[in-house]
């Protein structure tokens, strides 16, 4: 299968970009994404060129480095699918595929397709972790917890952090990411003591980060490869308002003589 790609290249965060035309005319339709990359990618060192550069890790759909952008769509066209898992028997010969990175003001370009992600980090950082000492490992009945939330918490943990939700937002926000990292920690008990303290640092985070608003157009749950929910998102805004609702001043009645 012969495919004719359109890659953004860029050398650095501060220079320009394009995109740059090249035959791929070996590629198998058992292969992945990214390994079609990879064969594209030898015939370019083969002609002292320099190779496409792009994020991967696991291969498996698990870390989520490797998302970018496929022919306009978030990972491609399949659905709960991350690029590594995305397969060229998806495409026929002759078809013309455009590939760039994923755009926001908080994930600046590294190189070609390479991007930052280390906003979700500082996210991550201002509250998705319990300070609780739990000491050694107790009885997994010890702790009661209700199914409707054990399963809720699962799905929202799900959330590999790949930056989908943010590319295809029109706004560029993050809410389902930290929607999901506030959802999975505060629906178990174990999340319960910190919660107000986990909504209000993760939401200005990620406010800090230049994150857009969200607008609840969809796009983000329709693209992400794991599925998740923007209940997450009205659970978390849910969440801050009760938080700073209950920090808001006391104020003192009178007579009113």
């Amino acid at each position: 299968m012969r495919l004719i790609l359109h890659v953004w290249r860029q050398s650095g965060p501060n220079a320009p970009g394009r995109m740059v035309r090249y035959d791929a005319p070996n590629v198998d339709e058992h292969m992945s994404f990214l390994e079609m990359l990879d064969v594209v990618n030898e015939e370019l060192i083969k002609k002292n060129e320099e190779p496409i550069h792009f994020d991967h890790d696991c291969r498996e759909g698990i870390c989520g480095a490797c998302g970018f952008m496929v022919n306009g769509v978030a990972h491609g066209t399949q659905p709960r699918t991350t690029v590594c898992q995305l397969h060229m028997r998806h495409f026929k010969d002759g078809d013309e595929v455009y590939i760039e990175p994923f755009r926001a003001v908080a994930f600046p370009i590294v190189k070609d397709l390479v991007i930052n992600r280390s906003a979700f980090d500082r996210i991550i950082s201002a509250g998705g972790y319990i300070s609780t000492p739990a000491g050694s490992a107790v009885d997994a009945n010890a702790v009661l917890v209700r199914k409707e939330n054990a399963d809720l918490a699962m799905d929202a943990a799900a959330c590999i952090g790949c930056g989908a939700c943010v590319a295809a937002c029109p706004n560029a926000s993050a809410s389902l990411f930290a929607g999901a990292k506030i959802s999975h920690l505060n629906l178990l008990p174990q999340g319960r003591a910190e919660a107000s303290e986990r909504v209000r640092g993760m939401v200005e985070a990620m406010n800090h980060e230049q994150f857009g608003n969200c607008t609840n157009i969809g796009e983000c749950e329709a693209v992400c490869p794991k599925g998740i929910s923007i209940e997450n998102i009205a659970r978390m805004n849910r969440e801050y308002l009760s938080a700073i609702w209950s920090e808001r001043p006391e104020t003192g009645g009178g007579d009113g003589g």
